[in-house]
């Protein structure tokens, strides 16, 4: 395997697991949640649900830089040469992670204190909060995907 294979696969996984396990969680266990379990039950899933997944994005999200600056190297020789879909892709990048580092740092713990003192309300207010940042968040790592999928050049 050459070192852009191997820069490029890890790179798609970490992109697959993180936008993938978004759309997972919005577009089927979401709704498959809210069907099958109680308000505080499914608050209590959420709490455990994203501290699994959060560790695989805290993966992602330092593998996509790395992997991506290597990528950037060995196929266009540096920032200054890539093509403005490539500088896109950062940008959202880092809308992403922002987006990420939000949840994790100020709507979880809001969260898991809420089911912690079975102020069930309260944690559905946070989840709420919560859902509509990973959808927005879902968005854009889909439009991230899209582009690069389809590496427009403008």
């Amino acid at each position: 395997m050459t070192a852009f294979s191997l820069a490029y696969s890890l790179h798609l996984l970490a992109a697959l697991i993180w936008v993938g396990g978004m759309f997972f969680a919005w577009m089927i266990l979401r709704p498959a949640a809210v069907t099958a379990l109680e308000g505080p039950v499914r608050l209590k899933l959420w709490v455990e649900v994203f501290q699994r997944f959060f560790v695989w994005v805290w993966l992602a999200v330092v593998i996509l830089p790395i992997s991506g600056v290597g990528l950037l190297q060995m196929r266009f020789s540096g920032f200054e040469t890539a093509p403005r879909y490539v500088q896109i892709m950062m940008g959202l990048y880092i809308v992403m992670v922002a987006l990420f580092i939000r949840i994790q740092s100020l709507q979880l713990p809001e969260l898991r204190k809420a089911v912690q003192d079975q102020q069930w309300a309260a944690g559905a207010a946070v989840m709420g909060r919560i859902r509509r940042l990973v959808g927005c968040n879902l968005i854009v790592g889909l439009v991230l995907v899209a582009i690069a999928a389809a590496r427009p050049m403008f």
